[in-house]
C-alpha cells in the first residue's frame, strides 16, 4: 500500500494545531503547566514535611518532659514516704526519752511505760503497712514467710510450726524479715 498525500494519517486530521510551531508551543505550555504543578506539589509536600517534623520534635520534647516529671514525682513520693514513716516513729522516741528521764520508777511503772511504747511502735508500723508474721503453733511451714531454725520432734503434723523464736515482718505483702521458727520433725 502506498502513501497517498490526499489521504493523510487518520490521527492527523483531528489535530487542532495549524503548524509545528503551534504544536511545540502547546507542548511547551503543557510542560510549563506540569512543571508549575509539580513545583506547587513539591512546595506543599515540603511544607507538610516541615510541619510534621515540627510536630515530631514537639511530641518528643513533651515526652521527655513527661518522663522527667514522672521521675521527679517518684523521687518526691519516696522522699515523702520515708518522711511520713519517720514522723510516725517520733512519738515512740518521745516516749522512750520520757521514760528515761524518770529516775526512781518502779519496775511496774517501767513495764507499763514499755508496754505503752510498744503499742505506739506497733501502731506506727501498722499505719505504714508493716505487719507482723507470728504463726501459731500447728501452722503449716511456709518457706516464703518462715525460716526454720531447727527441727524438733513433736506430736504435731510434720512440717508445721512448733514455736516462734522471733517474729517476722512484711511491708505491703513483701517479706522484710521471715519469722524464725522451730518446725516439727517427720514421725
Amino acid at each position: 500500500m502506498s502513501e497517498n498525500p490526499s489521504h493523510p494519517h487518520p490521527g492527523a486530521a483531528s489535530a487542532p494545531y495549524q503548524s509545528t510551531e503551534d504544536l511545540v508551543g502547546a507542548q511547551a505550555m503543557q510542560g510549563a503547566d506540569a512543571l508549575a504543578q509539580a513545583q506547587a506539589d513539591l512546595a506543599a509536600l515540603q511544607a507538610k514535611s516541615s510541619e510534621l517534623a515540627d510536630q515530631y520534635l514537639r511530641a518528643k520534647a513533651e515526652s521527655e518532659n513527661a518522663r522527667r516529671r514522672a521521675e521527679e514525682e517518684i523521687s518526691k513520693a519516696r522522699k515523702f514516704a520515708l518522711e511520713s514513716f519517720a514522723e510516725s516513729l517520733l512519738p515512740v522516741a518521745d516516749s522512750l526519752e520520757a521514760g528515761l528521764i524518770i529516775k526512781d520508777a518502779t519496775p511496774e511503772q517501767i513495764r507499763e511505760g514499755a508496754q505503752a511504747t510498744l503499742r505506739q511502735l506497733i501502731a506506727a508500723l501498722e499505719r505504714n503497712k508493716v505487719q507482723a508474721i507470728n504463726p501459731a503453733a500447728g501452722t503449716k511451714f511456709d518457706p516464703h514467710q518462715h525460716q526454720a531454725i531447727s527441727v524438733a520432734p513433736s506430736e504435731q503434723e510434720a512440717n508445721t510450726v512448733v514455736s516462734v523464736l522471733q517474729k517476722g515482718y512484711t511491708i505491703a505483702d513483701r517479706v522484710l524479715r521471715p519469722a524464725l521458727v522451730v518446725v516439727s520433725a517427720p514421725k
